[in-house]
């Protein structure tokens, strides 16, 4: 049978990474579970087997359930009766399916009814299920709500609802409203405290992923008065409360069996969250991160269907006696698609290894007093994962995007028609760049680790990282890219204008990452010894090496006067 895990050999390959084992051993305290629950691993190799039997039951699943539903669930799609919403069947199926295998709140720990999976073997499910069916993803992962009520919630809530979760119940980030959409800090949802100390929310949200779950994470302003970011707490509504209502389930482009809903609240019966006035300014915060390595996943299996979809129907369509692969054309799009999804699965596992170790370390800190080495350790992953995280977001939903496009052009005619997958995979790829917060949005979080090194010292950390000879002269040319980039940065800090570095901002970050994935590829091809992967980073470096080379030649021709004509 069909396996969408087994079948990708670089999957395997990233989860065996050296700082698994350090990842494994943190999270498992030693391997103290295996006292009280008989699945719990006793050691690491244990660990990575459990992994790999899992990872293994959600290609088996996504393979031969979720993929041959997914052009049905984009046909029927979910409807809305009565204020709530039905899925369509195909979805329904897949739920069925994953709750049956165990498969929600992968990464909750075991006393609540989880695996404990680390981020990274999870996230390499959310790239699987991705592949099998986009809109399905944002159901099954849960978009990182259960994660932030683990992280903040308190131990009472903490019981009550992250079992529900782990038994397969739905949960959904009620942030955007009509007229706060990335602005969170306009949000004005009310949370009024009653008199007996109970929380009720009223008002409006929009473009709520799956907005009728059975829990929600709700921003709402609970403080008179504000009108900014402090007066937003976050709150927990149970739908088994009642008090919300689905308006309408949005007519969306692609994602169709994803409901995005308009909700209102009225009198809904809500709990706070951690502490008041926290809720953007800490909790969304969090939760945002969380859900854009979500999206960065979702992108990898965007741009793993993609490549192919285009690869199977070049390598069958005949053209002037051959198939159109023999063309220069043709193998050259298929050999860059390739290129940006393993550029793009490198950049995604690197940093959900970084926040894998951050997060763990907070864990135990809330167990422990960490020591000086442990607390420098967990500084340096959280800086690390907070500057890799915009980038994976950005850079891989971008490429998932483009490799959509070019699966429809190595397609022709054919891709416009709906007889093809490709057709519904670019219509499902194009949110990926926009929702949890657009790429411009993740430039704007990303320039601030240009401007401050971080970037530059991820390059010099990777290239005392030892390559293959095959890939060593890119290793080499590699640090003269490094040079070029520093020299642009320099230029836009000397120039010392805000508004000149926002103008710049996107070429920046574009330009760290191009070299940091060119490092990713050459290194990771050397440590698992790929072929594939290395035939990749010699593709993605001449691409990489172009785009720096545009990008700084446009900066250092550019003054804060150019700047004018491009005002509209």
């Amino acid at each position: 049978m069909a396996n969408f895990y087994t079948d990708n050999p670089d999957l395997r390959l990233h989860l065996s990474h050296p700082l698994m084992k350090k990842i494994v051993e943190l999270k498992e305290r030693n391997f103290s579970d295996a006292k009280e629950f008989d699945y719990a691993p006793i050691d690491f190799n244990d660990a990575m087997d459990n992994y790999d039997r899992v990872l293994e039951i959600v290609g088996d699943m996504c393979a031969n359930t979720v993929a041959p539903n997914a052009e049905s669930v984009d046909h029927d799609g979910p409807v809305c009766e009565g204020g709530r919403v039905t899925y369509a069947e195909g979805t329904q199926k897949n739920l069925d399916a994953c709750r049956k295998a165990g498969l929600m709140g992968m990464s909750m720990p075991r006393r609540f009814g989880g695996l404990n999976f680390p981020i990274t073997p999870y996230i390499m499910a959310a790239d699987i299920v991705s592949r099998a069916d986009t809109g399905f993803e944002n159901l099954w992962g849960l978009q990182d709500c259960a994660e932030t009520i683990y992280e903040f919630a308190d131990e009472d809530q903490r019981a009550r609802y992250i079992p529900r979760v782990c038994a397969g119940e739905t949960m959904s980030m009620d942030l955007t409203e009509p007229d706060a959409g990335s602005d969170l800090q306009s949000v004005m949802l009310k949370a009024t405290q009653k008199e007996d100390g109970t929380w009720v929310l009223n008002g409006v949200k929009r473009f709520i992923t799956n907005g009728d779950a059975d829990i929600h994470l709700v921003l709402a302003r609970s403080e008179d008065g504000t009108k900014d970011g402090r007066g937003l707490s976050m709150f927990i509504y149970d739908k088994r409360n009642g008090g919300v209502n689905v308006r309408r389930i949005e007519n969306k482009m692609g994602i169709k069996g994803s409901p995005t809903c308009e909700l209102t609240y009225k009198n809904a019966k809500a709990e706070l969250v951690g502490s008041r006035r926290m809720g953007l300014i800490k909790y969304v915060m969090a939760l945002m991160n969380g859900a854009r390595l979500g999206i960065a996943a979702q992108s990898v299996g965007v741009s793993e269907i993609a490549y192919r979809e285009a690869l199977q129907y070049a390598k069958e369509r005949q053209q002037f006696g051959k198939a159109i692969i023999e063309f220069p054309a043709v193998y050259e799009m298929l050999s860059v698609m390739k290129a940006k999804l393993d550029a793009s699965r490198c950049l995604l596992y690197e940093t959900a290894r970084y926040v894998d170790l951050y997060k763990v370390y907070e864990d135990i800190e809330k167990e422990r007093k960490l020591t000086p080495e442990e607390k420098a350790e967990l500084k340096l992953y959280r800086k690390y994962a907070d500057a890799c995280t915009p980038l994976a977001k950005g850079l891989t939903s971008e490429y998932c995007n483009q490799n959509a496009y070019d699966c429809i052009q190595i397609h022709g005619g054919s891709g416009f028609m709906k007889d093809y997958a490709c057709e519904r995979v670019y219509r499902d790829a194009r949110i990926t760049s926009i929702y949890e917060g657009t790429t411009q949005l993740q430039v704007v979080a990303a320039i601030r680790h240009v401007t401050t090194g971080t970037y530059r010292a991820l390059m010099d950390l990777y290239a005392q990282m030892e390559v293959s000879a095959e890939l060593a002269p890119i290793a080499a040319e590699l640090k003269a890219m490094v040079e070029v980039y520093q020299k642009a940065v320099d230029h836009v800090l000397e120039v010392n204008d805000p508004a000149y570095t926002d103008f710049m901002a996107r070429r920046l970050v574009e330009m760290a990452g191009n070299i940091v994935m060119s490092y990713l590829l050459i290194t990771d091809a050397s440590r698992y010894n790929s072929e594939s992967m290395a035939k990749s980073a010699k593709v993605y470096f001449n691409m990489a090496q172009a785009e720096v080379t545009k990008h700084a030649d446009f900066i250092n021709r550019i003054s804060v006067a150019d700047i004018a004509a491009y005002q509209q």
